[in-house]
């Protein structure tokens, strides 16, 4: 338990203690083709980083995460202070109706271990079958630093949670970046996930392989997938028809 924990009547945040001074806080929420959740995931397990805590909250579905056996919590927190780096990941979507709630929990909590800066991954739906990142910023300074490595988003909304947190940071004047990758489906897409972590690279000098990600593409698709359908058979209400969440493939 660290003196930084958070909790309200929605929302628990429950860590060690962050070793970071000033660390890099990356989110990765599922979205449109659950990049940002891919990507976060993919940047934990090639930077080896150590499990520190996790979200949790009596809004999200009654589900716990198994990998190779372990149960996970399926919000979790993740540090690097080789690299000054925390990770926020999630395996399950964030009901919009509670998005705010975790947003401001978030933003309390990384304010309190004194952020430098914020980075959401996210994707976004394009027609085009290449595959891009598209950029925004809250702040001058944070869009110099990436208008001449994506394609910088114009005109237009961030739905879901990566918006909310988005916003938030604006209000609270904490220096934040959005990269969306894009992509074509609704279903998990590695290879979007691939390109953003592609530009993390080039922004904050990592050296994260994507590789991997590109050859066990369709098998990432096929349980990513799997995940998705365990959530919506958990989100089904008693009575009436299924909750959908679109944004979760």
């Amino acid at each position: 338990m660290a003196e930084t924990d958070y909790e309200d009547n929605n929302v628990k945040i429950i860590t060690t203690e962050i070793q970071t001074e000033n660390p890099i806080l990356i989110e990765g929420f599922p979205g449109i083709g659950l990049v940002g959740n891919i990507a976060s995931q993919q940047i934990i397990d090639e930077l080896k980083m150590e499990y520190v805590g996790s979200i949790d909250s009596r809004h999200f579905p009654p589900i716990a995460v198994l990998y190779e056996g372990l149960i996970n919590m399926p919000v979790r927190i993740y540090e690097s202070t080789e690299h000054g780096m925390v990770m926020v990941v999630s395996d399950i979507p964030i009901n919009p109706v509670i998005a705010y709630d975790i947003s401001k929990a978030l933003l309390s909590w990384a304010q309190s271990i004194n952020v430098k800066e914020i980075v959401s991954l996210a994707g976004i739906a394009t027609m085009s079958e290449e595959h891009k990142v598209f950029g925004a910023a809250t702040t001058m300074e944070m869009l110099d630093r990436i208008k001449d490595k994506v394609e910088l988003f114009q005109m237009g909304t961030i739905s879901g949670i990566s918006g909310s947190i988005m916003g938030e940071c604006l209000v609270r004047e904490i220096p934040a970046i959005s990269l969306l990758g894009s992509t074509m489906s609704q279903n998990p897409d590695p290879r979007a996930a691939a390109v953003v972590i592609d530009v993390l690279n080039i922004l904050y000098d990592y050296k994260i392989n994507t590789a991997g990600l590109i050859e066990q593409a369709e098998k990432i698709e096929i349980e990513m997938q799997r995940l998705a359908e365990d959530v919506r058979t958990t989100e089904q209400p008693t009575t009436g028809g299924r909750k959908e969440f679109p944004m979760y493939g």
